[in-house]
């Protein structure tokens, strides 16, 4: 690195030659930017976790960097609760969560913005912005004019609150903690410091004023100086070399980037003094001994490896001696440090060649920096250092490295390998809700209403759920977690078949939400038990054979259909209409804080939702409707009257076993027979039997007032009727 002289003999000579030497300051410029003497430079560490220590400094970064932080202000984790269940034979289960609020310094000076975050490894926050758990984040970019964070200030007063001002720093707001176990977790930072490609003046410019250093860091995508200026510039010298010259009107570093071409030097001058260099020549040439430690390895932050450590070695031959590793904090790609690790090295072999060059003649252009070429002399020069003396003006140069000379461009290179996590965007949430048929077990009174919900995406995190009574008002229900329930919907309409038989002849393809998700078959013996139960549109079904088409379309084959006495629902299928898997998976709401109300609907909001996502109660009310009478017939007598008969069933009564009486499962055992439309029926007749006789003067009197009418019967539950059973149809 340059070494300045400050001549005491320069400051009196006059003329533009001594106002040149008079404006060299000598060592000092070296001392003051550069520093003396041997000192460790900040070297390259892992990616350490988010502290708060006094007294530690803010780095200033520069470029695309990933730095972990320091938190300067943070609150007491706050502990939420939630409660669910608890109803008539319901134990009550109380869940609790954590979240913290707390800030983060990233950057000593402003910064344009933040990229992605890390928690523990696992990405905080994706490239897209999008945080990947509960919580908001904002960004103070550092400028002089920012004001204090308004969290911050409400916590500790505005008056106690400081801006920080020239600060970039983060806050979290009620960060969820429980991906987490329930602490802060250790951060890490992409920092972007700077929008375009970046120099060194804007790495020294902005701690001393009047320099020209416009050196372009090429391949350099990212700086960070978290110590001295010194100690960073020492760090760079072997690849890019900083050279100063202060003969100007502004401190100059590499002034060979000012040349059009190398500058030529005048003819050496032989000194006659018996201690003088380069007796009869006047110049010196000397080539020093191999490095006992050359600079052949660089280790780096590798912006393939997200920014992890990274080492990369010198193209050829490895040197002499053990080989020293120069640790630089950059962020580079494994081929620009492969590249430079390769300059380093060549760097160091070629200025072992120097040159002790003595003129009398000063040519403003040749400063400390500079290229030249020497008479007789081949190759390029960079002077280092010169000095005036009594004998005239003493050049140091040093040999530059031919411009052909290989740094390992286009070498393959292997950055290693990387399983970075998975920056996914935050998928919507799909929901249906639903209720089924008692199933013969528990509360009789108490409906099974249930919410599926599922996802495009595995990362789906979860939704919170919540019942809209039609009041405006939101009733918690809790949260969904994180499984996925099987939800698609059908491409065609399921044709109508008997419930019955097992239908052999009719399918349905069906488009799951993920195209990852999978259906598998049943055996006529799992049927039985119920498996592969599921729900399309408003009709319960099984299949026994889901034939995969490929994309996320599957075949449903061989099904049984009206399940849970939803035969009603067989002839109304349309296209597109919501298929729900009945499994395990599907969430047991409370009744309770659903409510009763027919239009109530189900509300879903996740993080990847922009909008609430809602779903009316398919099935409502089935839970307390008796099932539909069946086997109904009628016999006409000889006197013209006719017989009615049907048999009952009864709710959660699905296997009919020979010789054992269907439970009722009711209070009393009792119907209503209509004659007419079933919403608004002409007669009704409340019975307490599976039969009745109607007289020839009856059915008289009714067909003459709506001829060509209909009988039908409902069952009368506890709660509801059933739904009708058509008898026969007057001629």
């Amino acid at each position: 690195m340059a070494t300045l002289v400050f001549s005491a003999l320069g400051t009196v000579l006059g003329g533009p030659i001594g106002g040149a030497i008079g404006a060299l300051v000598g060592r000092q410029v070296d001392a003051a930017i550069i520093g003396g003497g041997h000192r460790e430079g900040p070297r390259l560490k892992e990616l350490t976790a988010t502290t708060s220590s006094y007294g530690a400094p803010i780095p200033r970064h520069f470029g695309r960097m990933r730095v972990p932080g320091t938190i300067i202000w943070a609150t007491d984790l706050v502990e939420h609760s939630d409660t669910e269940g608890g109803g008539k034979g319901r134990p009550s289960i109380t869940t609790y969560t954590y979240t913290a609020s707390f800030a983060v310094a990233l950057a000593s000076r402003p910064i344009a913005g933040v990229g992605r975050i890390w928690a523990d490894g696992n990405l905080l926050r994706g490239e897209a912005g999008d945080l990947k758990t509960g919580g908001t984040m904002r960004l103070h970019r550092g400028w002089g004019d920012q004001a204090p964070d308004p969290l911050i200030a409400s916590a500790e007063g505005e008056d106690r609150c400081p801006a920080w001002r020239g600060t970039a720093y983060v806050v979290f707001e009620d960060l969820e903690l429980g991906d987490f176990f329930n602490r802060i977790p250790a951060l890490t930072f992409e920092i972007i410091a700077d929008e375009g490609a970046f120099t060194l003046r804007d790495v020294i410019g902005e701690t001393i004023d009047g320099i020209d250093a416009g050196v372009a860091l090429d391949g350099v995508s990212g700086l960070s100086c978290e110590g001295p200026l010194a100690d960073t510039l020492r760090l760079l010298d072997p690849i890019f070399p900083m050279d100063c010259d202060a003969g100007g009107k502004a401190l100059t570093i590499a002034r060979e980037r000012l040349q059009d071409g190398p500058a030529m030097l005048p003819e050496a001058s032989v000194a006659v003094g018996d201690e003088e260099f380069g007796s009869g020549a006047g110049f010196i040439r000397r080539r020093g001994p191999a490095p006992a430690d050359p600079p052949e390895i660089l280790r780096y932050y590798d912006i393939g490896r997200d920014y992890q450590p990274g080492l990369q070695r010198t193209v050829g031959r490895p040197g002499p001696g053990q080989p020293r590793t120069i640790e630089l904090p950059l962020a580079l790609t494994a081929a620009n440090a492969r590249v430079l690790a390769g300059r380093a090295a060549r760097n160091g072999l070629w200025r072992r060649e120097t040159i002790a060059w003595r003129c009398t003649r000063l040519d403003p252009a040749i400063t400390p920096g500079a290229i030249v070429t020497a008479p007789s002399q081949s190759g390029l020069w960079r002077v280092e250092t010169w000095e005036w003396r009594e004998t005239g003006v003493e050049l140091s140069l040093a040999r530059v490295a031919p411009s052909g000379a290989a740094e390992g461009a286009g070498v393959p290179v292997d950055p290693g390998r990387l399983n970075p996590p998975a920056d996914m965007p935050l998928p919507p949430t799909a929901l249906a809700a639903f209720e089924l048929p008692w199933d013969g077990s528990g509360d009789t009174g108490a409906p099974a209403i249930h919410a599926a919900l599922s996802s495009p995406a595995a990362n789906w995190s979860g939704a919170a759920l919540y019942a809209d009574q039609g009041d405006g008002a939101l009733v918690p229900l809790g949260p969904s977690g994180r499984a996925r329930c099987l939800i698609g919907a059908a491409e065609a309409a399921l044709p109508p078949a008997s419930p019955l038989l097992i239908d052999r002849t009719s399918s349905v393809v069906i488009e799951l939400i993920d195209p990852a998700m999978q259906l598998a078959d049943a055996t006529g013996r799992q049927l039985a038990l119920g498996a592969n139960r599921a729900l399309l549109g408003e009709e319960i079904l099984q299949f026994g054979r889901a034939v995969p088409l490929g994309a996320g379309r599957w075949r449903l084959e061989t099904l049984l259909r009206g399940r849970g006495g939803t035969e009603w629902a067989i002839g109304g299928h349309v296209p597109g209409e919501t298929f729900v898997l009945i499994d395990q998976r599907p969430l047991a709401l409370d009744p309770r804080l659903v409510g009763d109300r027919p239009s109530t609907l189900i509300v879903a909001v996740g993080r990847g939702d922009a909008e609430a996502v809602t779903a009316p109660i398919a099935l409502s009310g089935v839970w307390q409707q008796p099932l539909s009478p069946v086997h109904g017939r009628a016999e006409w007598r000889a006197d013209g009257g006719c017989r009615l008969y049907w048999t009952r069933r009864a709710r959660g009564a699905w296997q009919w076993l020979d010789g054992i009486e269907t439970p009722l499962n009711e209070e009393t055992e009792a119907y209503r027979l209509g004659y007419g439309p079933p919403d608004a029926p002409l007669a009704i007749w409340a019975l307490t039997t599976n039969e009745h006789l109607l007289p020839p003067e009856t059915l008289a009197e009714l067909s003459a007032i709506l001829p060509g009418g209909a009988f039908h019967v409902r069952q009368v539950g506890r709660g509801a009727l059933s739904r009708p059973l058509h008898l026969v149809t007057l001629p």
